[in-house]
């Protein structure tokens, strides 16, 4: 049933941008009262937990071993180092700037998916990727203002994009051998034992944090991470992590909705555009001609 298998991972990705999306809104209390890593820490702990009432709950167990070198890595590169540079990195940075530089991670994915995936780069995919980056940098763009932007601020998002990249190419294999649920839960269980050196900030700020920003790091965790990530390793094991790359350029366009419907900010023309382009490039990357869809719907990418 390829075409309901289709439709099943673009729903589950449609899941996991808008929970995503809705990151942000969030990140921005949290992030007022936590450090970077503590955030993050947090964040994974309290994804940790759901994911693993869950494993128990469907008693999918441990994943076999060919999984866990791909579990590893992206457990450390997309749980553990990313949360936290990121967090870092917005701190030196403009929120404009981080969202442009960080949106080199979905390139970066493609790239490396040829290398190491042997996956294809079609036409589509590359056209729709660059319309998406140019709608990334506009929203970007309008965005900074009168922001700031440290040498150090640029770097860390830099480090964020390889690590996000890194860490999606390094998921992909170990989805051919493990569940999603498995895959998501003990990548998350790695990144928070990364992350543990920050268990006495974590500590330390929670005694004084604000009791929003603590519902917003648990929220982090539950939905943005547990659910989110789930629901991404999904998609993934179903289409090529190129085109789940692409497809994570529509986040900007809504964040630019949640926050004018959460917090009031007007976004303006250029903000639209920009935004409007990255839905479209998101479009045009996960098309396929016709006479290629009508011939085979989804088996030149499935994974399984």
């Amino acid at each position: 049933m390829p075409n309901r298998s289709s439709r099943l991972a673009l729903a589950a990705a449609g899941v996991t941008v808008v929970l995503w999306a809705s990151a942000f809104v969030s990140i921005r209390s949290a992030g007022a009262a936590y450090s970077p890593g503590a955030l993050a820490l947090g964040r994974l702990l309290a994804g940790a937990l759901v994911l693993a009432v869950f494993l128990v709950v469907r008693r999918e167990g441990v994943p076999p071993r060919a999984a866990w070198p791909g579990i590893l890595i992206s457990g450390l590169l997309w749980f553990g180092v990313y949360m936290v540079v990121l967090n870092w990195g917005e701190q030196e940075v403009d929120a404009g700037t981080a969202a442009m530089i960080v949106n080199i991670g979905p390139i970066l994915i493609a790239l490396l998916g040829a290398r190491f995936l042997k996956e294809s780069l079609p036409p589509r995919l590359l056209a729709g990727m660059a319309v998406s980056f140019a709608g990334a940098v506009t929203v970007g763009l309008s965005m900074s203002g009168e922001g700031h932007a440290s040498v150090l601020g640029v770097l860390l998002c830099l480090v964020a994009a390889v690590a996000y990249a890194g860490g999606v190419v390094a998921q992909k294999p170990a989805l051919a051998h493990g569940s999603a649920l498995q895959v998501t839960t003990f990548g998350c269980l790695v990144g928070a034992a990364a992350c543990l050196p920050f268990a006495g900030q974590l500590v330390e700020e929670a005694g004084r944090a604000p009791l929003s920003a603590t519902l917003n790091m648990i929220y982090l965790g539950v939905f943005p991470t547990a659910l989110a990530f789930t629901t991404w390793a999904y998609a993934l094991a179903r289409t090529t992590a190129g085109r789940m790359g692409a497809t994570t350029y529509a986040v900007p366009a809504l964040v630019v909705l949640l926050a004018w419907v959460f917090l009031g900010e007007l976004p303006g023309a250029l903000t639209l555009v920009g935004g409007a382009l990255c839905l479209a490039g998101v479009a045009v990357s996960r098309s396929r001609p016709r006479a290629a869809a009508a011939e085979t719907p989804e088996a030149p990418e499935t994974a399984r």
